[in-house]
């Protein structure tokens, strides 16, 4: 069977061979990782509040190095049309409610600032904003993964 562009990997043209499921891995894992860390950070009730603030830390750093990392695709898809543009629309609004969550998650930190010596005022402020900015997040996560599910899955 002939090897297409799609499921082409280094030295597969020679050998005729089709992606081995480790290389699969290699490539998602991080992905995988990432969305394990995330959703692990978001739920405060089963891992409890100190490990849901400093998770939540690691898991926006993972995010940030990720959206770093896909960042010089996004002009090229607001360029194009239909399902592209949306899905940098999309990756825009994971970025702005990533870091919204972020900064407002460290301002009624009951944990993360004390550890260094900070305190916030305006908990009546930052706590909804926290909370309204989490759903979001998660919201446009998810149709984050659903528009990029087709490059996720096995081929």
């Amino acid at each position: 069977m002939a090897v297409t562009g799609e499921n082409r990997r280094p030295g597969a043209e020679a050998s005729g061979r089709k992606p081995r499921l480790g290389a699969f891995v290699r490539r998602r894992g991080a992905v995988l990782a990432l969305a394990v860390l995330a959703g692990a950070a978001m739920l405060p009730a089963l891992t409890g509040v100190p490990a849901h603030e400093w998770l939540g830390l690691a898991a926006t750093a993972a995010l940030l190095v990720h959206c770093g990392a896909h960042a010089w695709r996004l002009p090229a898809l607001a360029r194009r049309g239909g399902r592209l543009r949306l899905g940098a629309a999309v990756d825009c609004l994971v970025f702005a409610s990533l870091a919204l969550c972020a900064v407002s998650g460290l301002m009624v930190s009951a944990t993360v600032l004390p550890a260094v010596g900070l305190f916030s005022p305006g908990y009546f402020f930052w706590d909804p904003l926290h909370s309204f900015s989490a759903k979001l997040l998660l919201a446009a996560l998810l149709v984050h993964a659903f528009l990029h599910w087709r490059g996720l899955r096995a081929k």
